[in-house]
């Protein structure tokens, strides 16, 4: 999807893909980093508590309404210096949030060629990495975006006892382009034999006369545990516009081929050479 700051244009494109979701018959619905607002101007206003923000309690009417349980990133006011939380939700069938994840990794980037961004001057830091908790398609570990390139967190996910690892994203084309993205999901889903669900914001997210800063690369993917790409969507090729309707990619979660792969490829850490990931 893409996000723009109209919260009501998100939630138009956010609860179309519950539609499309509830049609293809989906166990889980992953919608992607930051889909309640993106904007390139600090404003908090746009922020809202889960209690009040009528794009959760938008999602929440259609987890009810299709029995779907959605896994979707949002902003919530955080507790101190006029900043926000970078926040994942996951709301059950029954459309009640029982999982939440703040995001540990911040965006600071500043490239010569590309994007210039600081998600530290406006993003409070979570603290702590969740317990992965059963879903009906296997035991899932909360990442967001940044959070990627640490392989860390992934590591200690997957000491937990998850399954399948969550990375909704707003990455840039920038890096995208660069290869990162899938080098990335491919390299966590492998080091962690586990599936990696990663929905992404595609194109251009502030063509409201900002210019463009803002553009997130897309190419949503399912990952399976041997490293197979078993999904992607389409991703953001330059243009100055992108067309607002959403799409979902949909794959078969097995259990019990990653079983397999665990058990068949045995990693055997050598904790006494190296300090243990738990």
């Amino acid at each position: 999807m893409r996000s723009t700051a109209s919260l009501t244009h998100n939630l138009a494109q956010a609860q179309s893909l519950c539609q499309k979701a509830h049609a293809a018959n989906a166990a889980v619905l992953f919608l992607p980093e930051a889909a309640d607002y993106i904007t390139s101007a600090p404003v908090h206003t746009l922020c809202q508590p889960l209690t009040t923000s009528p794009f959760v309690l938008g999602l929440q009417e259609s987890s009810k309404k299709y029995k779907l349980p959605i896994c979707v990133g949002v902003h919530e006011p955080a507790t101190t210096n006029n900043k926000v939380k970078n926040t994942l939700l996951y709301i059950s069938p029954t459309g009640q949030i029982s999982h939440q994840y703040q995001k540990l990794h911040l965006f600071d980037i500043n490239m010569a060629q590309g994007p210039q961004l600081k998600e530290s001057n406006s993003v409070q830091q979570g603290s702590h990495i969740p317990t992965p908790f059963a879903t009906p398609i296997g035991t899932l570990g909360l990442q967001i975006c940044f959070d990627l390139r640490f392989p860390e967190p992934a590591l200690a996910l997957r000491k937990r006892g998850a399954q399948v690892l969550a990375y909704p994203s707003a990455f840039t084309t920038t890096t995208g382009k660069a290869g990162h993205w899938e080098v990335l999901l491919r390299a966590r889903a492998i080091e962690t034999q586990s599936f990696v669900v990663a929905a992404a914001q595609v194109g251009v997210h502030d063509d409201d006369g900002a210019g463009g800063k803002r553009r997130s690369y897309g190419h949503s993917m399912i990952v399976d545990p041997w490293g197979k790409v078993l999904a992607e969507l389409g991703g953001d090729e330059g243009g100055d516009g992108w067309e607002d309707e959403g799409e979902i990619a949909v794959a078969e979660i097995d259990v019990g081929f990653l079983e397999r792969v665990r058990r068949e490829v045995l990693l055997c850490r050598r904790t006494d050479v190296y300090p243990e990931i738990c």
